[in-house]
């Protein structure tokens, strides 16, 4: 059980050092250059919000599917312990 929760932790961490870089911000090959190109030349703001839409829509299944995991894990110690 412990080592099951020291794992988790780890993921966890390791998750969270990821963010920090900008690599992870990064979109695919043709909206970032679609992006840069249009940033040059007009000046214009298009992407900066781009990279956080794209984390958010790619995060909220991964949350989900960690909220569900929480829940199953309660209620089976619950059970357990009665």
């Amino acid at each position: 059980m412990r080592s099951a929760l020291q794992r988790i932790l780890l993921c966890a961490t390791l998750l969270v050092l990821a963010s920090l870089f900008n690599e992870v911000m990064a979109q695919c090959p043709m909206c970032r250059s679609a992006v840069e190109s249009a940033m040059q030349n007009e000046g214009n703001t298009v992407g900066l919000g781009l990279n956080k839409g794209i984390l958010y829509l790619l995060a909220t299944p991964y949350v989900l599917v960690a909220s569900v995991g929480v829940a199953w894990y309660r209620k089976n110690r619950k059970a357990k312990h009665g």
